[in-house]
């Protein structure tokens, strides 16, 4: 068997020139804030990755930078400021934060209109209802995946590693609007490899490097790796053990190039739906 690669690069090209369209067609321009605190590395090059590619699409990036030792009450002031700025129509705080910080507290605080991340609790609320809102982008990302790769949801199941707030828990709200039938598996999970092999769609989001082995996946099944670790060689490399996963696969995704730079086009599309509403289009 040889599993199609489905290729996030490529899909988050053609999403990023839609949005730059759109974006070029609006009497304005788009604006997104991005906050980083502190010199992490890696939060560094996401908040680079981020600012590039929505400059490349028709959204104004404004990035604003805080050393590591910024009391909370500062970041919240600059939050505050951002919600009142007419010219930013999205906002966001890259995780992590320094621990005096706390990252609820941050969250709380953006404009739900402006939440680009879908983090604030009134559009998690939103999503649990099923209502309009800006939804998480990492699990939107994954939505776009499958519907572009043709995977029906309608009755399939789907097992989702990882509870986190940011990815497993509103994928697996998402996935259940969709009429998946889904198993949310977590630390505590008994058996995960059984629970992954009855699953038709396997959503990898555990931060642990290549956890999930080829054994865990049903002949034909979906796997979307969420994950991205370094090793200790400095190999990028996902949650699913790709080398193994791809021979039992009917369809994965890779690390880098798979769920990575979608996300990012759906935090600018999500934006781009900020804007609209924010002012009146």
């Amino acid at each position: 068997m040889t599993a199609l690669v489905l290729d996030g690069k490529a899909l988050a090209a053609k999403l990023r020139a839609e949005i730059a369209r759109q974006a070029g067609a609006l009497p304005f321009t788009p604006g997104l804030a991005v906050v980083l605190v502190g010199d992490n590395p890696a939060s560094a090059v996401y908040v680079r990755n981020k600012e590039r590619a929505a400059l490349g699409s028709g959204i104004a990036a404004r990035t604003i930078r805080f050393p590591a030792d910024t009391p909370e009450t500062r970041l919240l002031a600059e939050i505050a400021a951002l919600n009142a700025d007419p010219a930013i129509d999205g906002i966001l705080v890259q995780m992590p934060l320094p621990a005096q910080i706390r990252a609820m507290a941050v969250i709380a605080a953006i404009d739900p209109e402006k939440d680009v991340d879908g983090f604030h609790p009134l559009n998690v609320g939103r999503l649990a209802l099923g209502l309009a809102g800006l939804v998480p982008c990492t699990p939107r990302a994954v939505m776009r995946l499958l519907d572009h790769a043709g995977v029906p949801l309608r009755g399939a199941r789907a097992a989702v590693l990882g509870r986190s707030h940011i990815v497993g828990r509103p994928m697996a709200m998402l996935l259940t609007a969709a009429d998946a039938t889904v198993t949310l598996l977590h630390s505590r999970s008994r058996d995960l490899a059984a629970e992954c092999q009855r699953a038709e769609i396997v959503i990898a989001a555990t931060g642990r490097a290549e956890m999930v082995r080829g054994a865990w996946i049903s002949p034909g099944a979906v796997v979307i790796d969420v994950g991205i670790n370094r090793l200790g060689d400095g190999r990028l490399v996902g949650d699913v053990a790709y080398a193994e996963c791809v021979g039992h696969a009917g369809a994965i995704t890779p690390v880098p190039g798979g769920v990575g730079p979608m996300t990012i086009a759906c935090l600018l599309e999500n934006t781009l739906i900020a804007a609209a509403k924010l002012r009146g289009r």
